[in-house]
């Protein structure tokens, strides 16, 4: 688990996430450090789950350039040895490894961006009471799991304290603007139609998942996260049936399980016990793993 604070470059945190820590590097410049917290109902857990911050960080990397040199984005760098370039001393810092990203300073857009092409999470719990998702018209007689007929663009605001709340397209562009709203809406449906191309060849489905964006010299960017367990739900498409819930390479049978306990999602959290510790991490490994074909050993950083 990252430290926040503590660690040999004489930087100073500038921001303290429920999971990322940042620092500043210059005047345009930010190293993002993934720890292993996990967090749940907006309330972060006493124990880490190991490798996540690596695994959310390696998972980034992967869509950034799976995606193509045309995706606009603020990740300058994930490699240990050119982050080095910018922060002198950095390969020295061994558990920021892997788990850090160096990207370039954004004024952030001041909404979350989720697109949602199957019907789950807070818009299944919405669309049960009302038949909106959003508070947006929706087809009629939808199941969980079902598929919209096309990627729906769903904004929530972006919450200081307590929870997001998910609005209309119309509470959004008196947030950001009709323009901007417009940009942010075409980027995130793109970029989501593309990455769920690719996951279909590798068996999965790419329900939702939530990007974050800002401007970068005037141009709106892909920032932070992205298509991570922690942003996204991601399930085996020959396990899904409609009604039912899948299994899933997210951290939703972590809230699952915590729901079951009876907890009133105040702090404190219960404690995790070993074997919901040791499943997680194997789920989060197993996302990597299994959108990129690859090994989490071979990525930047020292496994746990």
């Amino acid at each position: 688990m990252v430290a926040t604070g503590v660690n040999s470059l004489n930087l100073s945190p500038i921001y303290q996430g429920k999971v990322r820590d940042l620092y500043a590097v210059g005047e345009d410049h930010l190293l993002m450090v993934a720890s292993d917290r996990l967090s749940a109902f907006d309330v972060v857990m006493a124990e880490p789950i190991p490798n996540k911050g690596r695994v959310l960080t390696a998972l980034t990397n992967y869509w950034v350039h799976e995606l193509g040199d045309g995706v606009p984005t603020s990740l300058v760098s994930c490699d240990p040895v050119e982050i080095d370039t910018y922060v002198p001393g950095f390969l020295g810092e061994l558990d920021w490894h892997g788990r850090t990203m160096l990207v370039r300073r954004a004024q952030m857009l001041p909404i979350e961006c989720i697109v949602r092409g199957r019907l789950a999470g807070s818009a299944y719990a919405e669309y049960s009471r009302s038949g909106t998702v959003h508070h947006m018209a929706a087809p009629t007689g939808m199941r969980l799991t079902d598929a919209f007929d096309q990627p729906m663009f769903t904004p929530s605001t972006k919450a200081d304290e307590g929870h997001d709340v998910n609005i209309d397209l119309d509470a959004a562009a008196e947030i950001v603007g009709a323009e901007a709203l417009r940009d942010a809406a075409t980027l995130c449906v793109d970029l989501f139609t593309r990455a769920s191309h690719l996951l279909a060849q590798a068996g999965l489905i790419l329900a939702d998942t939530k990007f974050e964006l800002g401007y970068v010299d005037g141009q709106l960017v892909l920032c932070d996260e992205v298509i991570t367990p922690d942003s996204s739900r991601l399930w085996p498409a020959d396990q899904v049936v409609a009604g039912e819930t899948p299994p899933a390479y997210d951290k939703q049978p972590f809230r699952d399980w915590l729901t079951e306990q009876g907890w009133d999602k105040t702090p404190p959290p219960p404690p995790l016990p070993d074997e919901i510790v040791s499943i997680t991490a194997a789920r989060y490994v197993a996302a990597y793993e299994t959108v990129t074909g690859r090994s989490l050993r071979d990525w930047y950083g020292r496994g746990q």
